[in-house]
């Protein structure tokens, strides 16, 4: 069973292929969603994310965490 955690302060740019290939160096990503505005269609800057394993999980975490994307640093929890 995989863990699903939260990314947020994501660049407007950023979109669910750029998420999903950023985590992927870290393990199988099972799911990536990225929360998008029904009136704009524009990112909200945040989504979630399932890696593979709990440790997949815990290295993303640690890998990605304040780490810059589209100009804004990355909170993942």
């Amino acid at each position: 069973m995989g863990k699903k955690l939260y990314v947020g302060n994501l660049g407007y740019n950023v979109s669910k292929n750029d998420l999903e290939q950023m985590f992927a160096a870290y393990g199988t990503v099972d799911s990536v969603n990225v929360i998008m505005d029904r009136d704009s269609g524009r990112s909200k800057g945040f989504g979630f994310f399932e890696m593979g394993s709990e440790d997949e999980a815990q290295a993303a975490m640690a890998g990605l965490n304040d780490k810059s994307a589209d100009g804004r640093n990355m909170i993942v929890n």
